[in-house]
């Protein structure tokens, strides 16, 4: 007969490989945000189910691999905007976008506002920051809230 603790550790050994897993994948996100990524190939990497995955990577991080991977791609985006060198289209593909309106919609859902706007209005705005500083100045904000723009107070 096996002791009642055992499964409690046997339960918590699990609940610590499943979240380095989630963190692999996390990881693996940050790193290939610009490749073909998909949930399937995401947990078949981590060897989970993909339903599992997507429940246990939003019960962690709070939303799920897709969206998280989407707004890694915007976060990239904006900097690559913030240069005023490439076409909005031309940053869509190259962050690993394949629809120029999926790509528009997530971005004004993230910053209030177009990519051609965002582009306009902050071109070289983050110019003579440490990197450091320039990618938490201009992070996006997550669940759909733009940030204020409105006048500063000094």
């Amino acid at each position: 007969m096996c002791h009642p603790s055992w499964g409690r550790a046997r339960a918590e050994a699990q609940h610590l490989e499943d979240l380095a897993r989630l963190r692999r994948v996390r990881d693996r996100i940050d790193r290939e945000y610009a490749q073909p990524l998909n949930v399937e190939a995401l947990a078949l990497g981590v060897h989970m189910s993909a339903g599992h995955l997507s429940r246990q990577f939003r019960k962690a991080y709070g939303e799920s691999p897709y969206s998280y991977l989407m707004t890694r791609r915007i976060e990239r985006a904006a900097a690559l905007l913030r240069r005023g060198d490439l076409s909005v289209t031309e940053v869509c593909f190259a962050v690993g976008c394949s629809s120029l309106g999926t790509f528009s919609t997530r971005f004004s859902e993230l910053f209030g506002m177009s990519p051609s706007a965002y582009r306009d209005q902050e071109a070289n705005v983050a110019e003579g920051l440490p990197q450091c500083v320039a990618k938490q100045v201009t992070r996006p904000v997550r669940n759909r809230e733009a940030p204020f723009r409105g006048p500063e107070l000094a």
